[in-house]
């Protein structure tokens, strides 16, 4: 993505928007000039960021199903309609991480809320919106933050594997089912990378080792206008 490139009239939501990768995402997207909303469970850290950045600060967890329609009305309320959703926010499941047998019932649970049906609820309540975008000529895009723990069977890391391996086995099939109203689906694995969630899964890794979230963040907004007729053609055009 080129470092000018101009994201005026963008409107997209961030889940999980107040550290590591989301609120990089935040910071990129209003940076190039991006309507951005974001959500995140914690008051004071939404109201710091939004200050912060200008981008509409949203209380909510994801993982609460009575959370779904509150914010998503507040999203394409403040935005005035949806061209991108970024499911963003995860959970680990246990901490410390826990062998499967390990694991209670309760932290499996915890995991598949946030990082499978928080994010299908969550589409699924601004699925019109992206419709309605995508049927304007400005075009839709659904990205689900992914892991390569969805593909590679790591011990200690069940729940937080098994709920990322639903995920993007999910995003493959509403890619499909999208396709008649043209909203794209893209299941995107960042890396690993030098955020809170990684420490609290490693505690004693070499963050220098590690993906800083900017860089991931330039990947995934690149990925993203890819995904979106009108600011691809507006990329190439102001690369020229």
């Amino acid at each position: 993505m080129a470092n000018d490139i101009d994201l005026q009239d963008l409107r997209v939501a961030v889940t999980g928007g107040t550290s590591g990768l989301g609120l990089a995402l935040v910071r990129l997207l209003t940076g190039r000039g991006a309507r951005v909303a974001f959500v995140a469970r914690g008051a004071q850290t939404v109201r710091h960021i939004a200050g912060a950045t200008g981008a509409v600060g949203i209380v909510g967890d994801v993982g609460n199903k009575h959370d779904t329609y509150p914010v998503a009305m507040q999203i394409t309320g403040n935005l005035g309609g949806l061209d991108a959703l970024i499911n963003n926010a995860s959970a680990l499941g246990p901490t410390p991480l826990a062998l499967l047998a390990d694991t209670q019932c309760e932290e499996l649970e915890q995991a598949l809320a946030v990082n499978l049906i928080g994010p299908f609820r969550l589409t699924k309540a601004l699925f019109g919106a992206l419709a309605a975008s995508a049927g304007a000529g400005r075009g839709a895009v659904v990205i689900n933050i992914s892991s390569d723990a969805a593909v590679n069977a790591y011990s200690c890391w069940g729940a937080y594997g098994a709920s990322k391996a639903a995920l993007r086995h999910m995003t493959a099939i509403w890619a499909e089912e999208a396709k008649m109203e043209r909203i794209s689906f893209l299941s995107l694995d960042p890396g690993d990378m030098d955020t809170p969630l990684h420490a609290l899964a490693i505690p004693d890794a070499d963050p220098t080792t590690l993906k800083r979230p900017d860089r991931a963040a330039m990947e995934i907004v690149t990925a993203l206008l890819a995904a979106l007729p009108n600011y691809a053609v507006r990329a190439v055009a102001e690369q020229q």
